[in-house]
């Protein structure tokens, strides 16, 4: 197996949750530590893990970064993190605290010539892109706004600049242990072979992460399935095995 898994960690005050739909409304909270979540993960062979900072994205501005320092000093992962990252502080004091990339949202849909700005200052291994959709067009703002862009014209533009990575969530899938969108991420590694097309929402079981490795596509993010034992930490470790 090529695809790259990197679970998920939602952080809220601290602690591990999950929304459905990006909906702070309907909210799951687990009470595991999320610094023990992560030392579980490298324990088995993850490599990079996908922090959410869900108070960041309200606030507009992170707001767990104390939690992404102890995650960093206890582990050796690679930690892509978002939520909030508005500002060139904020960008700073995410890489900073110990993340190796950022994730980007909101920012390349409001003023994409700062964002082209990050990518040329930080270089495109520590700039990442999260384009996320819903009904077809880009979410911002915690996913509480729909831009008038869709997700190709923003990855377009950025691919250009050099961006090689991009999160794209399905805000429709996620949190709903439906499966992804295949046909969307399918049709964006097409267009897009030089960017890393992260799936990101949906994903119910490791068929549908086996599915998607034959597609090509070459990273994942795993999130509820694991905290709702649909997908289990050996069953991850048999994953990474085979690759």
């Amino acid at each position: 197996m090529n695809i790259e898994i990197i679970p998920a960690i939602d952080i809220i005050g601290g602690q591990c949750v999950r929304l459905t739909q990006g909906d702070y409304g309907r909210k799951t909270t687990y009470g595991a530590d999320p610094v023990e979540i992560a030392r579980n993960y490298e324990a088995i062979g993850i490599r990079r893990l996908h922090v959410v900072d869900l108070d960041g994205a309200k606030a507009a501005a992170p707001q767990n970064l104390g939690t992404l320092r102890k995650i960093a000093s206890a582990t050796g992962l690679d930690i892509q993190y978002g939520g909030g990252i508005k500002s060139g502080e904020a960008l700073r004091a995410v890489l900073e605290a110990g993340a190796n990339r950022a994730i980007c949202g909101s920012i390349a849909v409001t003023d994409p010539e700062r964002f082209e700005e990050w990518l040329a200052a930080y270089g495109p291994e520590h700039i990442v892109l999260g384009a996320d959709t819903k009904a077809g067009k880009v979410a911002i703002n915690g996913w509480t706004e729909s831009s008038e862009t869709d997700v190709q014209t923003v990855i377009r533009r950025f691919a250009a600049r050099g961006l090689r990575q991009t999160i794209c969530t399905d805000i429709s899938r996620d949190g709903m242990l439906a499966g992804p969108n295949f046909d969307l991420y399918a049709t964006l590694q097409e267009e897009f072979p030089q960017v890393e097309i992260t799936v990101s929402g949906g994903i119910a079981s490791s068929d549908d992460i086996v599915r998607l490795d034959g597609m090509g596509l070459r990273s994942v993010i795993v999130g509820k399935a694991i905290y709702e034992g649909r997908i289990t930490l050996k069953d991850l470790e048999q994953c990474l095995r085979n690759g």
